[in-house]
């Protein structure tokens, strides 16, 4: 059986999130987006961005959203969940 590893991308979408919620409550998908491609994230969480539904987000509510999918792909020991 092999061994999880961590990404060199690990705790990137935090950052991302961190970024988002820094200044104001609510946020809506396309920023989402626009922050992940500003900070250059790789292509697996840039596949988690993309799975947001449309809409406006709390952080509580992104970081469910985020952490579903992170957690449905299993990549959460690889590359961290986010709160």
């Amino acid at each position: 059986m092999a061994l999880l590893e961590r990404s060199e991308s690990y705790g990137e979408m935090q950052r991302v999130v961190d970024y988002l919620f820094k200044n104001t409550p609510i946020v809506e998908r396309l920023d989402v987006i626009l922050a992940a491609e500003t900070f250059d994230v790789c292509a697996d969480m840039r596949e988690i961005v993309e799975l947001l539904p449309p809409g406006a987000y709390t952080r509580i509510a992104l970081c469910q959203q985020m952490n579903s999918s992170i957690a449905g792909h299993g990549w959460g020991y690889t590359y961290g969940t986010v709160e």
